[in-house]
């Protein structure tokens, strides 16, 4: 990831906050525009195209402005990233901006691995204890890997808790062979 990512990322949570937007309306609107974004060739080459002068490139995101509903405050992050050239990462400051939202909210993303299907009451005994781990509110989201043989691996962020009977077994083989 680029370094200009994170701070417009940064700088756009600090608006909405500012500005007390909710956060699920600006992120139906920038989910509404990622999606013509994403339908739209002719929308990315205008925006892509050099060209193509600034004033112009202002006039369509002032259409999709209108069109989309999108706050002035959108729309002035997506002149921001115009004018700098950087429109062709909006999916990333996007990105990044759901991550430094919920970074502010306290909330942590966790990926789960298991070695088999949860049910409901083990999923949610194992969500607590994984909060309890991330000193907050976790968002998970369940993979299942056979080859760790049972147990679970949970990654928050770049931590890993390695409780799977895989990484017991490597574990013990690294203290008999020292």
């Amino acid at each position: 990831m680029a370094a200009f990512v994170s701070r417009y990322a940064r700088a756009f949570a600090d608006v909405v906050a500012q500005f007390h937007l909710g956060a699920s309306e600006v992120d139906r609107q920038l989910q509404d525009f990622l999606a013509a974004w994403d339908a739209s060739a002719q929308l990315r080459e205008v925006f892509g195209d050099p060209s193509v002068p600034a004033v112009q490139k202002l006039a369509v995101l002032d259409a999709f402005k209108a069109k989309l509903g999108l706050a002035p405050q959108v729309r002035n992050l997506l002149a921001v990233l115009s004018d700098h050239g950087r429109m062709g990462s909006i999916r990333e400051v996007v990105a990044e901006y759901h991550k430094e939202l919920q970074g502010r909210l306290g909330i942590h993303q966790a990926e789960v691995t298991t070695a088999r299907e949860l049910s409901a009451e083990d999923k949610a005994a194992l969500l607590k204890h994984v909060s309890e781990l991330a000193q907050g509110r976790v968002e998970a989201s369940f993979k299942l890997d056979a080859s760790i043989l049972g147990g679970v691996v949970v990654r928050i962020g770049s931590t890993v808790y390695d409780g799977s009977v895989l990484g017991r077994v490597e574990r013990l083989k690294e203290v008999l062979s020292a």
